[in-house]
């Protein structure tokens, strides 16, 4: 076997996954504490890094119950990305697995065409224990994103959470697949918006490679990707007047651009602001409003889970940004003389 970390042995019991090599070793990893990706274990196995009573064997190979499993880890490798300690991130908590930070609006989640720096990433390797942080082997595109695990848009604001090992990452990656995360955010939409749960398919818009949408097929014929489901949870907060409503939104999935997509196909109240799924208003006060604000008004307001490590529920909320409550505070007094 390959030098390198320190071998882990495994006995294949019968409630274990038998059909692949490669989901078992995925399995036995998560087991023993040590959560890793398929595409990581894919790699130690091409590498003779697995061994199946003693002798290296395919990805595709299916183990019997009992066989010996021998794996030695491969430490993964560092990022390519450069430090910014220019790059500020509101950190609101913080331990030896992940941070939560308060994510700024304007600010890009990673490095990828077009934001080569300046990106959240590139101020997360400028914080201690994060110089080595590891490259996250499943991104086909080789975009760096170490300790990323699930993303905001560029132009929404709020809570985020990061992993600073690759168990926590692998951990954290897995609970947003079961749905066991906690995420709810406040949006302002233009219009007059209800209570509602939209359940619908989602995928890349079929001519518009920039926008998702649920109006899709559950075919999308030859070369498209098969469309995903996608449910939030809609709740009126609070209306301002015919023009405008704040809402909040709750994730069962965490899809791209879900709750705008939602918002604007399905409840006809896009998000105020949004320049990708939005319209301008057609009242020029309201107009006014969103175009001072300049971007989506949507807000990343609760983060919740079960710490990977401790396996106790972690809770955070995040108060509107002072451009939101801006905005809304205007829409408060509009909504007011409107009445009159």
């Amino acid at each position: 076997m390959a030098a390198g970390a320190e071998a882990l042995h495994f006995r294949v019991d019968d409630g274990d996954p038998h059909d692949r090599l490669d989901k078992l070793v995925v399995h036995l990893m998560e087991r023993a504490g040590r959560a890793t990706s398929r595409a990581a274990v894919q790699r130690w196995i091409a590498a003779g890094r697995v061994l199946v009573d003693g002798e290296p064997a395919r990805a595709s190979v299916a183990v019997r119950s009992g066989a010996l499993v021998d794996v030695r880890p491969e430490e993964p490798s560092p990022s390519a990305a450069m430090a910014d300690p220019g790059v500020a991130i509101p950190v609101v908590y913080e331990d030896e697995h992940l941070l939560v930070i308060d994510k700024p609006a304007g600010l890009v989640v990673h490095p990828a065409r077009g934001h080569a720096s300046g990106t959240l990433v590139n101020g997360l390797l400028a914080l201690p224990g994060f110089a080595l942080a590891p490259a996250d082997p499943r991104d086909p595109m080789g975009h760096v994103r170490p300790g990323i695990v699930h993303r905001l848009d560029r132009g929404t604001s709020g809570l985020l959470v990061v992993a600073k090992d690759e168990p926590t990452r692998e951990a954290l990656k897995a609970r947003f697949a079961r749905h066991e995360i906690e995420r709810e955010y406040a949006a302002i939409v233009a219009g007059e918006a209800r209570d509602a749960t939209y359940d619908t398919l989602h995928g890349r818009h079929p001519t518009d490679r920039l926008r998702f949408t649920s109006w899709i097929r559950s075919d999308p014929g030859a070369g498209g990707a098969a469309p995903r489901r996608a449910v939030t949870h809609v709740r009126v907060l609070e209306r301002l007047g015919d023009a405008a409503t704040v809402v909040a939104c709750s994730l069962e999935t965490g899809r791209t651009h879900q709750i705008r997509v939602h918002l604007a196909e399905r409840g006809r109240t896009p998000v105020l602001g949004d320049p990708l799924y939005g319209k301008p208003p057609k009242k020029p006060a309201v107009r006014a409003i969103a175009e001072e604000l300049g971007r989506q008004a949507l807000h990343a307001r609760v983060l919740g889970f079960i710490h990977p490590a401790t396996q106790r529920p972690v809770r955070w909320e995040s108060a509107l940004p002072e451009d939101m409550r801006r905005a809304l505070d205007q829409l408060r007094r509009l909504a007011t003389r409107s009445s009159i």
